[in-house]
């Protein structure tokens, strides 16, 4: 059974505790997880760029100079690539690069990649993080204690807190997620996971509502 390093409020070690195996000691596909970062990173982008071809450059109409006798290479328009101000070849055009991965993909690649962070040491366990008061000072703090602040880290949260909200934004490299969100890309970018007892939960109960 994997196991995760547990820590207080304060950051301060209290013990360990079990992980789920159904998501965190799971054979890691890579193949699942190249495609689900690859469908992930693809469905960011807008897919608005934009080229001129030789159609829709101004200019043309008319035959730059006679067919033959000029020494020059026959041509029939000014909008041809070959000519400066022509429009380009192949240009770029709009379109949509959105794919989607099935659920039980979606699943299974998940499961990859908690299983990957779990093997590599790299989820803890807070048993609470509900800050009484929005101080990035108190938060850092905690960090700090449990060995976090230097690592690019992903906090998972079973629901929203304004003074958690407030107590990290400026904190770098430390990133709040819902525990519903969370998706292949977000875990693997991540040098550490840090989980709550309550986001913990809610990871069960997202794998049983799948």
């Amino acid at each position: 059974m994997a196991k995760a390093t547990l820590y207080n409020q304060a950051g301060v070690k209290s013990g360990e505790i079990d992980l789920p195996d159904d998501l965190f000691a799971q054979p890691v596909n890579e193949a699942l997880l190249h495609e689900a970062v690859v469908i992930h990173l693809g469905n960011q982008r807008q897919g608005t760029s934009m080229g001129k071809n030789r159609a829709l450059v101004s200019g043309g109409g008319k035959k730059p100079f006679k067919q033959k006798g000029t020494g020059h290479a026959r041509q029939g328009t000014t909008t041809s690539p070959l000519n400066a101000r022509g429009g380009k070849a192949f240009a770029p055009v709009p379109h949509l690069y959105t794919r989607k991965l099935n659920q039980k993909a979606k699943r299974v690649a998940l499961a990859s990649a908690l299983s990957l962070r779990a093997g590599a040491g790299k989820v803890v366990v807070f048993e609470t993080l509900v800050p009484t008061t929005p101080k990035t000072k108190d938060f850092v703090k905690a960090l700090s204690a449990a060995e976090l602040g230097s690592k690019r880290t992903l906090i998972l949260v079973d629901a929203s807190n304004n003074n958690l909200a407030l107590a990290a934004r400026n904190v770098p490299d430390v990133e709040l997620q819902r525990a519903s969100d969370l998706n292949v890309y977000d875990v693997l970018s991540a040098d550490t996971l840090v989980l709550t007892k309550a986001s913990l939960e809610a990871l069960k109960a997202r794998k049983e509502a799948a």
